[in-house]
């Protein structure tokens, strides 16, 4: 809770200037504070005379932050099969894990886990804790964040991961609230900060208008979710040896007050762009939908699949499920052709991490080529038909 003292204060509005969230206004010739504060500080680091103060809840978490060591993943377990995200989780939870000296962990949950955890280990993970029972056949929020909220407070990590899906945005906070502890969620670049090894969470904010890094420095574990396909998984090590602990949940841990009464499996959508190993996106410069068939051809003639910035859609040139970016879909194909793309950022956090991107625009300053791997400044309607001539010609030998 943000504290004022107004016989300290004197009304000077720097406090006001700061708030970016227009939470603090001077009213009566002393500062005031609105319900939408995020205790984030600013306010309080540039009061000059020291009126403003953050009194922060007793939290379970707090004490001795060296009381709490070793990186953590959970590793979600959906249909028969571990979700590539936990791979991709272990991939830096490994790097953050060396890097702090400590022991990388993965916490699998569900039902006929049987040769699941083994994979886990192959993928990098020193120790998987595996709570394996009929009653986890289902996820449910309650069920799930018990076993891994009592885990944690068991064996104490210092750094908890998941992967920003549905299933770990739906539960993930409730396992941070149940322990009183920070949450980044949505997650696209992880690091150690070297001074206190404090996690530094980088996510999009201000509707992705800027990158924002975010620490937690009061509480433990540091916790983030992470998007899908933003990190890379390391290559899978069948010789890698690791520890198996069997977790035994008490019953009335995971029992729901949820029934699941059945669980269907959608027919997987026609455009698969998480999958493709080839992208062709068109944007804003390709001026009306019918600059998208110039896409399509070049698409096909790479055997890839069709993509669009959120300005196109928007638009309404093509359907959203082709969308990638922030509030789309994450992409990392080995190649990625941005078409009259401008490269905002809301786009670049959802293809960033492709292998090599090939960026076509007429604006030689556009932010696309900050990113891209190879940049072709020039008229995209001059440049891709005569590389769709050029593919046909070379796949006709």
């Amino acid at each position: 809770m943000l504290r004022i003292d107004i016989e300290a204060c004197i009304g000077c509005g720097i406090c006001e200037q700061t708030c970016t969230f227009g939470a603090i206004k001077v009213e009566e010739g002393h500062a005031v504070v609105g319900d939408n504060c995020t205790l984030c500080g600013n306010c309080v680091d540039a009061c000059e005379v020291g009126a403003l103060t953050i009194e922060r809840e007793e939290r379970a978490t707090k004490g001795d932050l060296a009381d709490w060591s070793g990186v953590w993943v959970y590793a979600e377990h959906r249909h028969g099969r571990t979700a590539p995200v936990a791979f991709e989780l272990l991939g830096i939870g490994r790097t953050l894990a060396d890097e702090r000296g400590v022991k990388l962990a993965a916490v699998l949950i569900g039902s006929g886990l049987d040769g699941q955890a083994e994979e886990l280990v192959a993928a990098g993970a020193d120790v998987v804790y595996r709570a394996d029972d009929p009653a986890l056949a289902h996820f449910t929020d309650d069920a799930y964040g018990n076993v891994l909220t009592d885990l944690i407070r068991e064996h104490r990590p210092e750094i908890v991961l998941a992967g920003a899906t549905a299933i770990g945005r739906s539960f993930i906070p409730r396992v941070a609230t149940s322990l009183a502890t920070g949450l980044t969620a949505d997650c696209t670049e992880l690091a150690i900060r070297a001074e206190d090894g404090a996690l530094l969470q980088t996510r999009p904010a201000f509707g992705g208008n800027i990158m924002a890094t975010i620490v937690c420095p009061h509480t433990r574990p540091q916790i983030a979710t992470v998007r899908p396909l933003v990190m890379k998984p390391l290559a899978r090590d069948a010789a890698r040896q690791g520890a198996i602990v069997e977790v035994k949940p008490a019953a009335d841990r995971i029992k729901s007050r949820v029934r699941v009464l059945e669980s269907v499996v959608e027919e997987q959508d026609q455009v698969n762009l998480c999958e493709a190993d080839v992208v062709v996106a068109g944007g804003r410069g390709l001026d009306d939908a019918k600059g998208f068939a110039r896409i399509r051809e070049l698409a096909e003639v790479l055997g890839g699949a069709v993509a669009a910035s959120r300005a196109a859609v928007d638009s309404g040139w093509i359907g959203y499920p082709h969308q990638v970016g922030q509030t789309g879909k994450t992409v990392a194909p080995k190649l990625y052709i941005a078409c009259g793309i401008s490269g905002a950022i809301q786009h670049l956090v959802g293809m960033q991490s492709s292998e090599t991107i090939i960026a076509i625009n007429k604006d030689p300053n556009a932010p696309i080529f900050d990113v891209a791997t190879y940049g072709v400044v020039g008229d995209l309607f001059e440049i891709v038909p005569k590389l769709v001539e050029r593919m046909r010609e070379r796949n006709a030998r």
